[in-house]
């Protein structure tokens, strides 16, 4: 299976958060376009396969088959399971075999997803802005709450109208956080890292090396999926030497949750590894982890352009539970429908410039956005307590999870039918991004007067 994860054009300025001394700026350029599936370095391919007698019966299966019961996919239900065979077996026929077993309901590969690279553009001023300001309790870089993205938004009007901050749990399923990071600190919940099968969504256990220097002048030039030498300086990126591994954006997209809802609390889960690979039963895994731990809304920023069913069903039990799902409408400029954002229990984000035009990376259509937000240049959190800006529907979608703790500031009780309600509220723009851009404060004026919604 092939999967998309966002176009992220990444600018990290690698700074202590912790500021004895004036600093110079340091910017980090990472890249990210797309995920295409490769094979699994594994000896076994991977199935996911759902039996809802659980799993006595399906042991009992692969005895017969030859197979192997990995574990439980979706919880405490126990009805969706990783099944495991050896890699010689043609994996097309054994899913025919799997699908015709009695009890068998559904079976589908469970693909390594590997990420892309490409190009970046420019970093936007506001990296440079590193004035300490107080921000709800923590101090924070004046750069990153008074950025464009949040006045184009009407965030600062929104919190001021209505004095609404972000109640309740938003699920982050993506490359982990830096659980220190002093921004994000006070609202993070311990979370989950399914890549490792433990306890606290943290990607620092992915960094190998030192962490850069608190003043340093260097820029590195980092991706997800290569380990760069920090000081740059030198015009040369060297295979040895001081290296720490590239991250993802996970605590990038849990900062522009922060910025919008930053009274909201934050379940990192990490379902991704740092060189951008995961495999799709993580991701189920991670859906039914955060129903079942109470979120209240689950942040998706990637994309698959292959309809998953077990994907399509964990979505279905997310909002069964009143939990409200948003998804990026991913980064290939065209007018195509992906996954999870296709789904229609799932709101579709796609990706606005700052003047209120589609970007031109951004997917788009009526049958895959509902609604869309900024996102070029975004600034926001990034790993060792630093900040970054990124490109790419990643960044809008989060935008998006940030108003939906916004509107349950107003009803507890909002799922993701009112959530819909709300947020299609926005500026009109063009067809092909549906209801157009986000308008927080018209999306909480909406709930406010809207009887149905409390």
């Amino acid at each position: 299976m092939k999967c998309r994860i966002l176009y992220l054009f990444l600018f990290a300025c690698l700074l202590s958060a912790t500021r004895a001394a004036p600093q110079t700026l340091s910017v980090v350029s990472t890249t990210t376009t797309s995920l295409s599936a490769t094979a699994p370095a594994t000896t076994y391919t991977r199935f996911i396969v759902r039996n809802p007698a659980g799993l006595a019966p399906l042991q009992q299966l692969c005895l017969t088959l030859g197979c192997n019961v990995a574990g439980g996919i979706d919880g405490s239900l126990g009805k969706v399971f990783l099944v495991t065979a050896p890699s010689g077996i043609d994996p097309n026929a054994f899913l025919q075999t799997l699908r015709s077993q009695p009890g068998v309901t559904n079976a589908e590969l469970d693909a390594l997803l590997k990420v892309m690279q490409s190009t970046t553009p420019a970093a936007p001023g506001g990296l440079w802005d590193s004035t300490p300001v107080n921000y709800f309790g923590t101090t924070v870089w004046h750069g990153y709450v008074a950025q464009p993205a949040g006045t184009i938004v009407r965030l600062p009007d929104t919190q001021s109208a209505f004095n609404v901050t972000g109640v309740g749990i938003v699920a982050d399923i993506d490359t982990g956080v830096d659980p220190n990071h002093p921004v994000l600190q006070p609202v993070l919940l311990p979370g989950y890292d399914f890549t490792r099968n433990q306890p606290v969504g943290s990607e620092m256990n992915d960094f190998t090396g030192a962490p850069p220097p608190p003043n340093s002048t260097n820029i590195a030039n980092v991706n997800q999926s290569t380990a760069a030498v920090l000081d740059q300086s030198t015009a040369a990126v060297l295979d040895g030497g001081q290296q720490y591994a590239a991250f993802g954006h996970g605590t990038m997209v849990a900062g522009i949750i922060h910025l919008v809802a930053p009274t909201a609390q934050i379940m990192p889960l990490k379902a991704f590894q740092a060189d951008g690979t995961g495999y799709l039963s993580n991701i189920l895994r991670a859906i039914y982890f955060a129903v079942q731990n109470g979120a209240k809304v689950i942040n998706m920023s990637f994309s698959l352009p292959t309809y998953s069913w077990e994907m399509a069903q964990a979505a279905k039990y997310a909002v069964r539970h009143q939990v409200i799902c948003v998804a990026s409408a991913g980064n290939d400029g065209k007018e195509e429908m992906v996954f999870p954002a296709g789904l229609a229990s799932v709101i579709g984000v796609a990706s606005t410039a700052n003047d209120d035009t589609r970007s031109t990376f951004s997917n788009y259509g009526e049958d895959l956005v509902w609604v869309a937000a900024p996102g070029e240049g975004v600034i926001t959190t990034y790993p060792f307590g630093t900040y970054a800006a990124g490109w790419g529907t990643s960044f809008s979608t989060p935008m998006v999870s940030g108003a939906a703790a916004l509107l349950l500031s107003v009803s507890a009780n909002c799922n993701e039918s009112c959530a819909e309600k709300s947020v299609a509220n926005a500026v009109p723009l063009s067809s092909d991004l549906s209801n157009g851009r986000l308008d927080l404060y018209q999306a909480v004026s909406y709930i406010r007067s809207s009887p149905s919604s409390h």
